[in-house]
């Protein structure tokens, strides 16, 4: 069996046609040269050069394995140029998964960032809600899962209320990104929505208000925090649109909830106006991979950049509003 560095020492001889110009190349001894290429003819059973005057040539032989050894080297040298970019941030390859509002405001900055710190470096994006991107991240399709939980620390189950039980996370890498409150939209000339006005709204305050709902466990939600505060929500539309709750409340049909997360999304200047809802209804948002990728050089950045923004998002809502 040759050995890498065989193959090494050989191409060096093909190229210079001599062992001293090769053990000089290689920083060898000419000595050394000589018994390595025999060596490599008594392995193979066959001569690998003969002497022409004072230069060296290939035998037929040699000349075969002289170019199986420059696609073995180039292999192994192109092998260590990856390994090497991907160890030091220059390339390689995420597979993230993310719940919608998290696609639309954060994960666009997270990845820009990114592939701008290290343009060999690419992010693939998976819409899929937490129960979805948690098991893709345990099957191995995909590595980061973007998920939010609730203050005792359920995960949602995308086809139930807030009441689903939490799956079990502790055989995961989970990062806490930022806490991400609900905020109430109203339309622009409602009775509470003052340009002056910067008092958190009180859910009691709305009752008999005409209210837009999201997603079955966003419903969920709605209708459990408006019966703590006293009364059951009057849910005229349902939609998962934020754009379309947002123009049914400019329009002046209704009231809604939603996450600064997702208002993070929206163009500037929206037609609606957003304040802060009591009592106080907020999820962290998570990123959660396998422990064994946590050190991964690429994995860690793109999750270093999602924890760098998060936080500024929530500012420029607040700012905003």
């Amino acid at each position: 069996m040759l050995e890498v560095r065989q193959l090494k020492i050989f191409r060096a001889v093909a190229r210079t046609g001599s062992y001293s110009a090769a053990a000089r190349h290689l920083g060898y001894t000419q000595p050394a040269i000589s018994q390595q290429i025999k060596a490599m003819e008594r392995s193979l059973g066959t001569s690998l050069v003969t002497r022409s005057g004072h230069q060296l040539q290939l035998t037929e032989a040699g000349e075969a394995l002289c170019r199986h050894a420059a696609t073995v080297l180039g292999s192994l040298d192109a092998a260590e140029a990856e390994i090497r970019a991907l160890t030091e941030l220059r390339a390689g390859k995420v597979r993230l998964a993310a719940f919608p509002s998290a696609c639309a405001a954060l994960v666009p900055k997270a990845i820009a960032r990114t592939q701008a710190a290290g343009p060999g470096v690419k992010v693939a994006l998976i819409e899929a809600e937490p129960p979805e991107a948690i098991a893709k991240v345990r099957a191995g399709e995909c590595e980061i899962a973007l998920v939010f939980d609730y203050p005792d620390g359920r995960v949602p189950d995308s086809e139930s209320t807030c009441d689903a039980g939490s799956p079990d996370l502790s055989d995961l890498s989970v990062r806490t990104l930022c806490t991400d409150r609900l905020r109430v939209l109203l339309p622009p000339r409602h009775r509470l929505a003052g340009t002056a006005r910067t008092a958190p709204v009180h859910l009691g305050e709305l009752t008999g208000e005409k209210w837009i709902a999201g997603c079955p466990q966003c419903r969920g939600h709605l209708i459990d925090a408006c019966a703590e505060a006293g009364f059951h929500p009057d849910i005229a539309f349902s939609t998962e649109n934020l754009g379309a709750v947002v123009g049914l409340v400019a329009e002046g049909l209704g009231v809604a909830l939603a996450t600064e997360l997702a208002l993070a999304g929206l163009p500037a200047g929206a037609p609606v106006r957003s304040l802060p809802v009591e009592p106080v209804m907020e999820r962290r948002i998570l990123a959660v991979t396998l422990p064994k990728l946590d050190g991964v050089p690429v994995v860690h950045t793109v999750i270093g950049e999602l924890q760098a923004i998060a936080p500024m998002l929530e500012s420029a809502v607040i700012r905003a509003s």
